[in-house]
């Protein structure tokens, strides 16, 4: 096994991507439990902010059936009570779940900010530290730090996409006070993660899907892995980390 670079958390936080989505339907409250007693000390979704203002976890924030009349109701034009039942809330995801958990969500509407940030403050106070917003735009991260300074914020990319180069990059994160970035395990080297080290933001990997994949990830020095497999993310990363 490769000698283990250092890493910002050890051991890396293992996120439930859409909760045990390999294990049961993506983004509900029975994945998310699956995900707990299955190990996983993260847990990942897309949040969504509903027409009367409820921050709700769903993948594409549309619902409806596509086998008949191809009918598709968005999820911003509907209340809550009006969700179908499987599509839970950021506050049930806490009730069923705790607040013990890093809790990882893709913010697809930015309009629900604000609500993500109340619910995870009504969970409790480390409720908020161990909340990760991750979004493409460094502009919309930066605001959001202003709503509240112990909320976690990602730069969601890939390389191919910093065209400024990854030391600035790591530099303009550590300026704008943004934590983490979050990219493909393709994309990750040793290097990329010493660099980004050296500027104190955590190397977050999405898509590790096999064990292979974790454990190199793991012994390049990331700080987080994404993966639809609990089962395998968890004993990759324990046998990493031993």
């Amino acid at each position: 096994m490769p000698t283990r670079l250092p890493s910002l958390r050890t051991p890396p936080i293992g996120f439930a991507h859409r909760g045990a989505r390999a294990h049961a339907p993506e983004n509900t409250l029975e994945a998310f439990r699956l995900a707990r007693r299955l190990g996983a000390t993260g847990l990942e979704s897309d949040v969504w902010l509903t027409a009367d203002g409820e921050a709700v976890l769903d993948h594409d924030g549309m619902f409806g059936s596509l086998l008949r009349f191809r009918r598709r109701t968005r999820i911003l034009d509907v209340r809550r009570a009006e969700l179908p039942s499987h599509i839970p809330t950021l506050a049930e995801l806490y009730e069923a779940c705790g607040s013990d958990l890093e809790v990882s969500l893709d913010v697809k509407d930015p309009a629900a900010v604000p609500r993500v940030l109340e619910v995870a403050r009504a969970a409790g106070d480390v409720a908020l530290g161990r909340l990760w917003l991750c979004h493409d735009d460094l502009d919309l991260l930066s605001s959001w730090r202003a709503l509240d300074g112990r909320v976690r914020l990602v730069d969601s990319t890939r390389l191919a996409r910093i065209k400024e180069g990854p030391e600035r990059r790591a530099a303009t994160l550590a300026a704008r006070d943004i934590d983490a970035i979050n990219m493909h395990h393709a994309d990750w080297t040793g290097g990329l993660t010493t660099l980004f080290h050296r500027f104190d933001r955590y190397a977050f990997a999405w898509d590790a899907q096999f064990e292979r994949v974790i454990r190199d990830v793991v012994a390049m020095g990331i700080d987080g892995v994404f993966s639809d497999h609990v089962d395998v993310l968890m004993e990759s990363i324990d046998a990493a980390t031993a």
